[in-house]
C-alpha cells in the first residue's frame, strides 16, 4: 500500500540517481581510454538498486541530514549504495589500460536509453497520480 506520493515515486527516484551515477562512471572510463594503467570500472546496477531500496524500506535510525547532528545514520539512497567493480577484460593494452572503447560506447548508449525510459515511466506515473488527485 502506498502511504504517500513520495513512497510512490521513491523507487524511480533511486533508479534515476543510479543511472546518472553509472553514466558518470562510463564517461570517466571513456575519458581515461588513453591513461596508462587505468582500470575500467562499472556499477553493478541491480545490486546497487537492491541496496538502495532495502535501505529506504528499513532505514533503522533517524537520518542524519547535517554533519552537526548527533548520532543517526547517513541518509539512505542511491549515493550510499553505489560500489564500483573493476571490469573483467580479456585483453589489456600494452600500457595496462583495460578500457575497451567499443564496449564503453555501447554501455553508455544503453544506459542513456534506460535513463530516458525511466524518465518517461516516471512522467507517466506522475500524470497518473495527478489525475487521481484531481478526481
Amino acid at each position: 500500500m502506498i502511504r504517500s506520493v513520495d513512497d510512490a515515486l521513491r523507487f524511480n527516484e533511486q533508479a534515476l540517481k543510479l543511472r546518472a551515477q553509472r553514466q558518470a562512471v562510463l564517461a570517466s572510463n571513456i575519458a581515461h581510454a588513453d591513461t596508462p594503467n587505468f582500470k575500467a570500472v562499472d556499477v553493478d546496477f541491480a545490486q546497487a538498486l537492491k541496496r538502495a531500496v532495502a535501505q529506504q524500506a528499513s532505514p533503522g535510525a533517524p537520518a542524519r541530514t547535517d554533519p552537526a547532528h548527533l548520532g543517526g545514520a547517513q541518509p539512505a539512497g542511491a549515493a550510499a549504495a553505489v560500489r564500483l567493480v573493476e571490469r573483467e577484460t580479456p585483453m589489456r593494452s600494452a600500457d595496462g589500460n583495460t578500457v575497451n572503447m567499443d564496449r564503453e560506447r555501447a554501455e553508455f548508449a544503453a544506459n542513456t536509453l534506460r535513463y530516458e525510459a525511466a524518465l518517461r515511466f516516471l512522467h507517466g506515473q506522475i500524470k497518473s497520480l495527478l489525475a487521481a488527485l484531481q478526481g
